[in-house]
């Protein structure tokens, strides 16, 4: 057991109880320890104004987080101990606590081009402890999750393969009755009605639930976010929203009655609409959102396309219906340039700050 002091009492501005106030203590999960998971991380939680705004408990290999500091250039600002020490414990007023769960094996320190076994077993190791730490009923429990990047592939790898990604795994672990993944961003805010599904298997996924399952969570989720009368468009499944049948018959089956539904319970909702022009009345030439203050995809690409290519580096990843907040940064392991000092680590700042805005303001993501 040992525990690691990397900064001085000044420099964590300790005032008899950490300095933490009613801060929200945030979890974080490392992600893939290969990957570009510990650099973002280190890169955010560099940022003063954001290591004031909570308490955060990172789970993951303290060596990862060292090496990308000093690749990086920045002092190590954190204090360490094993995961399961009970050092943990009288350490937990520190505004930055590394749990480190290296697994008692060996990680690589970037140079990686590939998923791993062992980024597997990692990464699915860490978010499985940081939900944990959400469930504790004492002064140790944790507010929200924030998971960096994992590679799926990974974890079929390392026999997990029954979770398509983090949201499937949180909604199980948490028990939740019905989720839906968002992006969330200052130009576009997008909710998918299916997420992790291969293209040919959409038509046995979506159902009529399942499209107002995913209006009402957003819809929720917009009020929650200060969003007074959220403005929703539901995006059509098949080209120019089926044409009335022409080009399919899942709009006027699944589509439609699901708006309907959603509308008689007095939201604001239109649709479906084609999906090759639904964005561009969504936000204006200025890049601001206009008519729309939500759009529904009905699978992954169709709504993360916009959302990656209108912000890119500050959209945050959702996951709704849980009974704490889970953020996550919109990008993935990006092995071809992890241990490089490259990446950007603006989409996990942004995902560490709605995390405390949620927890903060009390924020459970769309209901359990």
């Amino acid at each position: 057991m040992r525990s690691k002091q990397h900064h001085s009492p000044a420099q964590r501005g300790e005032d008899g109880d950490g300095g933490g106030g009613g801060r929200p203590s945030i979890a974080i999960s490392m992600g893939d320890p290969m990957g570009i998971g510990p650099e973002v991380i280190v890169k955010a939680l560099a940022i003063p104004e954001i290591r004031k705004l909570a308490r955060y408990r990172v789970v993951g290999v303290a060596g990862a987080l060292e090496a990308a500091a000093q690749r990086a250039g920045i002092e190590p600002f954190w204090w360490s101990v094993e995961h399961d020490s009970p050092v943990a414990a009288t350490a937990w007023t520190h505004d930055v606590l590394v749990l480190d769960d290296s697994g008692g094996g060996s990680w690589c320190d970037g140079g990686v081009s590939e998923p791993t076994k062992r980024g597997g077993e990692l990464s699915f190791a860490f978010v499985e402890r940081a939900i944990a730490m959400t469930k504790r009923d004492d002064e140790l429990a944790c507010d929200a999750i924030v998971t960096a990047p994992i590679s799926k592939k990974a974890w079929s790898l390392a026999g997990k393969g029954r979770y398509p990604g983090h949201t499937e795994l949180l909604a199980v672990r948490f028990g939740a009755k019905r989720s839906a993944m968002m992006f969330q961003s200052d130009v576009l805010n997008v909710v998918l009605v299916t997420a992790h599904v291969p293209l040919m298997a959409l038509r046995n996924e979506i159902t009529i639930g399942r499209v107002f399952d995913a209006i009402d969570l957003g819809h929720e989720a917009c009020l929650k976010l200060g969003i007074v009368k959220p403005r929703i468009a539901v995006c059509g499944l098949n080209p120019h929203a089926g044409e009335q049948g022409v080009m399919g018959d899942e709009e006027e089956r699944l589509i439609e009655p699901a708006i309907r539904l959603a509308c008689d319970a007095g939201m604001r909702v239109e649709g479906p609409m084609p999906a090759d022009t639904v964005f561009a009345k969504a936000i204006s030439r200025e890049g601001k959102r206009a008519r729309y203050d939500l759009v529904v995809a009905m699978y992954h690409d169709q709504g993360l396309i916009p959302v990656k290519l209108l912000a890119w580096d500050r959209a945050v990843n959702v996951t709704l219906g849980l009974r704490v907040p889970r953020t996550s940064p919109d990008h993935g392991t990006a092995f071809d340039i992890a241990g490089q000092n490259k990446a950007d680590a603006s989409s996990m700042a942004c995902a560490i700050r709605l995390a405390v805005r949620m927890a903060g303001a009390g924020v459970k993501a769309g209901g359990a």
